[in-house]
């Protein structure tokens, strides 16, 4: 799917409720983070194709104060040439990047531009996802038109420097029950930091549709494997749970 500029849409933030999202399987989803990959285009590039073999459902393209956005723009492009259209692929923070490359929709944090803003610039198609850290942040959900919201950071991690405390299991569970009550169970929810094999399971079982993953993926070699073996955890953990 490639992004367009939407046409005749408002100009309010959170005025009204957002309509249906669209679909994204959050089960598998892998971040591919340059400060702590690399930015070599080509390795992202085959580590993303790898992760897609081996069961990954959705890709981010992450890279923290950009210094080089043409760079940054020809690695996210071969990205997207790896997996050819197979799993959607994402860009952290960055509109312009998102639409100079035809990618599939965006990540926002808290801070970043306003999901209504980011929805009127890539239009009804486009995926659209946002972090959310406390359970006030998920209260605010049912007015803002993102299609997945992703929970954390759930434990400690070493990928990203984060100020906040880890919020836990019980404080993951909190947040999808409000997250749920302000969205109803179709808004898909994922969970970020620190997970990995040990322990996607439990967070599933806590209210989670997925995990977003970068070291426990992508790092220590075997990445289709790795991928292979985290879809095959959290499938039956979400079986598990349905049953």
């Amino acid at each position: 799917m490639s992004l367009g500029i939407a046409s005749g849409a408002g100009t309010g933030l959170g005025l009204a409720r957002p309509a249906a999202p669209v679909a994204v399987d959050l089960r598998l989803y892998g971040l591919l983070d340059v400060g702590v990959l690399g930015g070599d285009g080509a390795v992202l590039a085959d580590l993303a194709a790898a992760s897609v073999a081996g069961g990954a459902t959705l890709l981010q393209y992450r890279e923290k104060d950009i210094a080089d956005a043409r760079a940054a723009l020809a690695r996210i492009r071969a990205i997207r040439a790896a997996v050819a259209g197979r799993v959607p692929l994402l860009i952290n923070d960055r509109i312009d990047l998102a639409l100079a490359a035809g990618a599939e929709g965006v990540h926002l944090g808290q801070t970043d531009l306003h999901p209504e803003e980011a929805r009127r610039l890539l239009g009804p198609k486009a995926i659209i996802g946002l972090t959310v850290k406390t359970a006030p942040q998920a209260d605010e959900l049912y007015r803002l038109p993102i299609d997945y919201a992703c929970i954390g950071g759930v434990f400690a991690t070493t990928s990203k420097d984060n100020p906040d405390p880890p919020v836990g299991l019980d404080g993951l569970q909190r947040i999808v029950f409000r997250a749920r009550l302000a969205r109803g169970q179709g808004l898909p929810l994922g969970a970020i930091a620190g997970i990995d094999a040990g322990n996607a399971a439990s967070v599933i079982r806590a209210g989670a549709d997925g995990v977003a993953l970068i070291g426990a993926l992508f790092k220590g070699g075997d990445t289709e494997g790795r991928a292979r073996d985290l879809r095959a955890r959290i499938d039956e953990a979400l079986a598990g749970r349905a049953g």
